[in-house]
């Protein structure tokens, strides 16, 4: 739209070079990333050509209304970011997360009015619909799931009934709609429906993807096939007060029994090494006093979460009163909001949706006070910040929180006592353990050799190795030896430690924790690609990225509790050697040829003056 008249960008790849502008306004977009977007599948020689022609064209269309200028090797969109649907719906969304409920209604209302089909519909290409259009989509659910908790407190049953209907005629396996629109259905006296949503969705995962549904839309089944009250107030001894904030409730006896809460997921049956680690966290639990918060630190595929699920079965006996579960999605976009996981755990404890409080401290000091005197486990998995973590701490010394983050969440332990385990690459020969458990002990030891370079190939981490192994049973001809020259390939050795599953990948992994970082830090993450070898020294990387001492070592720090460095002695910062093969490749990708002869030629200097190579 220019000036409110309607542009005609035709069906070919202008418009796609048009969605990758408008869909990081403001924001300098390589070339090179237009390309990759633009393509599906390997982009001609005159690709380049192509999108500067593109451009151009862009830019008269848009003259008066818009600016596409030239920064470095990119482009960049110079426009107002509220005429961007993308923007405005964000915007309004997050205006609903603090607004009273029927405002947030509204609020929600409005955003979700900004559709108009799927996103990026008309835009041709898979490659760029994935990249650009997954994350609005996703947020686009969340923002529905929002509306529907409003309505449902509001007592709106009929407009929410209307609403979700429409919704999962055109997504049938999604399991959360479906267990909002069952509980809709329950509160408006419409059981039979609402069992019959459930047996309807239950087919579609079965014909579909072959599943079940999971404990949330079982548990919303259960509920109402039991004929439990929608709205029941959840304290027996108390009035209900109808719909309202709830405040904490302290009685002057022991605390009500609690529904059974039992949310950890299975753990891995072939389990093995971590004897340190497990040590360490056995080691919290005899501390007197005891921590209520264990961080368990490490970077991506280092195995926090099979840990974290792996000791918590272990401790059940000891908390005998239940363990909660989330995934907190704190490296992903967007991440989980403390209040809606608190929802999601006072739903679990038992309190009715009319009793959950609007406000994010109404709902931490209920769920406190919920757990006060229990003796409780509550599995925080995949924490992105301190700040995300805190709402979510019992606060009574019978129960324990861990934690699991490619952080060290530093905040936890300064302000909130909380202790740190880091998990890292495997020692060398619990890594061939877990190779052996795989692939059989007699294979391992008859190729010892391989198998040793195997492990190194992986950084010893278990997530490299157990894809590893998971490629060689699909290969039964290879030999253990074949599989290492593979790995050898560095430009292709993260492209080899990947799965099907998106997220069974190193490099994915590598990505969330790279894309987390400030600019600086990644600039220097990127930057270190340059240097060959296995550590830097703090002076050799100021020179690198032309920066003081100073800001270099705030940077290096940040990529320390990223765990994507580690901190040695004499100033010196080691990295692995995925991690070193991830920074090349950025590096080759994001900066500029002589952004990347600039920086070698400070690093050279530096040497010859220190006459020491840094790497």
């Amino acid at each position: 739209m220019n000036n409110g008249r309607l542009l005609s960008l035709g069906t070919g790849r202008l418009r796609t070079v048009a969605a990758i502008l408008i869909s990081e306004v403001n924001q300098v977009i390589p070339v090179s990333r237009m390309i990759d977007l633009a393509w599906d599948a390997d982009p001609p020689a005159r690709a380049r050509g192509v999108v500067h022609n593109h451009v151009h064209r862009l830019r008269q269309l848009l003259a008066g209304q818009a600016e596409i200028v030239t920064r470095g090797q990119g482009y960049v969109l110079i426009a107002d970011p509220w005429a961007v649907d993308a923007n405005r719906f964000q915007n309004l969304v997050s205006g609903a997360r603090e607004a009273e409920p029927r405002t947030a209604v509204d609020k929600l209302r409005q955003a979700l009015g900004l559709w108009r089909g799927e996103v990026l519909a008309d835009v041709p290409g898979d490659r760029v619909r994935r990249t650009l259009g997954v994350g609005l989509t996703q947020a686009r659910v969340a923002a529905l799931q929002e509306l529907g908790e409003r309505l449902l407190l509001l007592g709106r049953y009929g407009e929410l009934i209307t609403e979700l209907t429409g919704w999962l005629a055109e997504h049938p396996l999604h399991e959360e709609l479906t267990a909002l629109l069952m509980r809709a259905l329950q509160a408006s006296g419409r059981q039979a429906e609402a069992l019959d949503h459930f047996h309807r969705t239950r087919r579609h995962l079965k014909d579909q993807l072959g599943i079940d549904p999971g404990p949330a839309l079982s548990e919303t089944y259960l509920a109402v096939l039991g004929g439990k009250p929608a709205l029941a107030p959840y304290f027996p001894d108390r009035p209900s007060a109808g719909p309202g904030p709830a405040v904490p409730y302290a009685p002057d006896r022991p605390p009500a029994p609690l529904p059974s809460v039992a949310q950890l997921p299975p753990r891995i049956p072939d389990f093995c090494g971590r004897a340190r680690e497990i040590a360490a966290l056995d080691q919290n639990l005899d501390r007197v006093p005891r921590p209520d918060c264990v961080v368990l630190a490490g970077g991506g595929g280092a195995g926090k979460t099979t840990l974290a699920v792996h000791w918590a079965h272990r401790l059940k006996g000891e908390f005998p009163d239940g363990q909660l579960f989330v995934d907190l999605r704190g490296f992903e976009r967007p991440p989980m909001r403390p209040g809606t996981v608190l929802g999601m755990f006072l739903q679990a404890l038992g309190v009715p949706d009319a009793k959950i409080p609007d406000a994010v401290t109404e709902r931490s000091a209920l769920y406190r006070s919920l757990l006060a005197g229990r003796r409780m486990l509550v599995v925080l998995d995949n924490a992105g910040t301190a700040e995300q973590v805190r709402p979510l701490l019992p606060a009574t010394p019978g129960a324990l929180a861990v934690v699991t983050s490619r952080r060290r969440l530093s905040g936890l332990m300064i302000r909130d006592g909380a202790a740190l385990v880091t998990v890292g690459p495997l020692p060398a020969d619990e890594a061939l353990e877990l190779l052996g458990t795989a692939l059989g002990r007699q294979r391992i030891a008859a190729e010892g050799a391989a198998a040793r370079e195997l492990v190194e190939r992986c950084d010893r981490l278990p997530l490299a190795l157990r894809i590893a192994a998971a490629r060689l049973m699909a290969h039964a001809g290879w030999s253990l030896a074949d599989w290492t020259r593979k790995l050898a390939d560095e430009g292709h050795r993260l492209c080899e430690l990947s799965a099907a599953d998106p997220d069974l990948s190193m490099e994915a992994g590598l990505y969330l924790s790279y894309r987390a970082l400030s600019s600086g830090a990644a600039r220097l993450f990127r930057l270190l690609g340059l240097v060959p070898g296995p550590d830097v020294e703090v002076r050799a990387a100021a020179a690198l990225a032309g920066r003081d001492l100073e800001r270099t070592r705030r940077h290096l720090a940040e990529l320390c509790e990223a765990h994507l460095f580690e901190e040695q002695a004499g100033g010196h910062f080691a990295r692995t050697e995925l991690v070193r093969i991830y920074a090349a490749k950025l590096v080759a990708s994001e900066e500029t040829p002589a952004d990347r002869e600039l920086a070698r030629q400070r690093l050279f200097a530096h040497a010859a003056r220190s006459r020491r190579w840094p790497g």
